[in-house]
């Protein structure tokens, strides 16, 4: 089944698109955790994602050893409601965007884990993104989701996890 870009079909389509057909990324793979200034869990939802062009084309320069090629530093959220699309490069509308607290890699699992202290990226989070830079960069990955009510006085994890198999 070809890939054309839609929610269903990218549940459906293991591969990344335009990659050797036996390369493959897990697709359920954003986990989105809500604190309380109590340290509760308030919510917390695991969402798929969606690879970008820019993305895939980075995953593929890196695996030929391509010097210069963006290397995901930072995570962004925002609250765009816009399903993703192959063709993203920014978040609709971000809101905030930080370096990633840990980036680790086991095995054939790349995990990587943004976090949005009390007071930080406040408001109704319904986008997130992982990122090449500070401010623009390569857009890696993006997801849309249920609206997450973060206030004021809350934290945000994401943890975003890419599993290759080859």
């Amino acid at each position: 089944m070809p890939y054309t870009g839609n929610e269903q079909d990218q549940k459906d389509q293991p591969v990344v698109p335009g990659a050797p057909a036996d390369i493959a990324v897990s697709l359920d793979n954003v986990t989105l955790v809500l604190r309380g200034p109590d340290g509760e869990v308030k919510h917390e939802q695991t969402v798929h994602n969606l690879i970008t062009n820019a993305g895939r084309n980075a995953i593929v320069a890196r695996l030929a050893s391509t010097p210069g090629t963006a290397v995901p530093t930072h995570m962004a959220i925002g609250t765009g409601t816009t399903a993703a699309n192959a063709i993203d490069t920014v978040l609709q509308t971000e809101l905030d965007r930080n370096a990633l607290t840990s980036n680790t890699v086991s095995a054939n699992v790349l995990t990587m884990v943004g976090n949005w202290a009390a007071g930080d990226g406040t408001g109704s989070i319904t986008e997130a993104g992982v990122l090449s830079a500070v401010t623009v960069g390569t857009l890696f990955a993006r997801a849309v989701f249920t609206a997450i009510p973060k206030g004021a006085g809350d934290t945000l994890q994401i943890t975003w996890t890419f599993t290759l198999t080859v």
